[in-house]
């Protein structure tokens, strides 16, 4: 399947409550999705053949598959630092042996993409700390380039700056960036279109959500809001991304899964909001 510029996506679960689920891409039309891992015992051969036969009946293609890991929680903002992704020193290990494994059920679905939040990486970046964070990114990279797949780290917990450095001492060539405008401003890490035009040589997938500041950015969060409603400005978000030659997917992410029926709302509102966009910036 051959995708259009900016063709429109949604995020997506089998299990495990992030995103929607498939039946809901399947009734938005959208055609193309990313999917949250399913967890151990759903990612296996049978698993992947029901799933690429269920994606090939709706006509979507996968384009990202995201680790995730249990004991993540993204309660505030200190909580983020001790528990989410390969930076937590006590998680550190299991976690990389299931991020390989992800990456393998990834390549048995087809797909040339894994995608993460690494963690909050340590500042000091003459410390032991942040070689050894370098070093396990490096040997995700090393083990997704084995499966023919690139690396998208999700922006977020980083500044621009900071993320920039990162990639460039983890010197691999399949390690890039899934840009998130929203948390930029959830994080406090600093306004999403400057921070876009810096780190665009980079970005090769996209997240389509919104927030608005918090009144003390990087200590608390701020508040995710349905899309157009909030602090990125999609019109500028998007003109950007033409400015830098993005053309893959806009992958709408709203992540209200408690109360799933609005979820859905606000994602067909975003999918109208970037139709009308996109007919204005691309022409198409």
């Amino acid at each position: 399947m051959s995708l259009s510029p900016w063709s429109l996506g949604v995020f997506t679960s089998i299990d495990a409550g992030l995103g929607v689920h498939l039946d809901v891409a399947k009734d938005l039309g959208v055609p193309s999705i990313q999917l949250h891992t399913p967890h151990a015992a759903g990612r296996t051969p049978q698993a992947a053949e029901k799933f690429l036969r269920q994606i090939d009946e709706c006509g979507i293609e996968l384009t990202c598959v995201f680790g995730g890991f249990d004991g993540e929680s993204y309660a505030d903002i200190p909580t983020v630092e001790k528990t989410i992704g390969l930076v937590p020193v006590a998680t550190r290990s299991a976690r990389l042996i299931e991020m390989k494994e992800i990456s393998d059920f990834t390549r048995l679905l087809g797909c040339n993409t894994i995608g993460l939040h690494i963690g909050v990486v340590p500042h000091d970046t003459q410390s032991r700390e942040y070689a050894d964070v370098i070093e396990v990114t490096r040997q995700i990279c090393d083990h997704a380039q084995y499966n023919e797949q690139n690396v998208h780290l999700e922006t977020g917990q980083e500044s621009a700056d900071a993320l920039m450095d990162f990639i460039s001492d983890t010197q691999r060539n399949n390690l890039f960036i899934n840009f998130d405008p929203a948390n930029m401003i959830l994080y406090g890490m600093g306004e999403p279109i400057p921070a876009l035009r810096q780190v665009g040589s980079h970005v090769r997938s996209v997240h389509c959500k919104d927030a608005t500041w918090s009144d003390q950015p990087g200590k608390t969060w701020g508040c995710e809001v349905p899309l157009g409603q909030g602090q990125v400005d999609m019109r500028a978000y998007l003109t950007t991304l033409k400015e830098i030659g993005y053309r893959g997917p806009l992958t709408i992410e709203r992540e209200i899964p408690q109360d799933r029926e609005r979820q859905k709302t606000e994602i067909q509102h975003a999918t109208a909001l970037l139709t009308s966009l996109r007919k204005e910036i691309l022409g198409c």
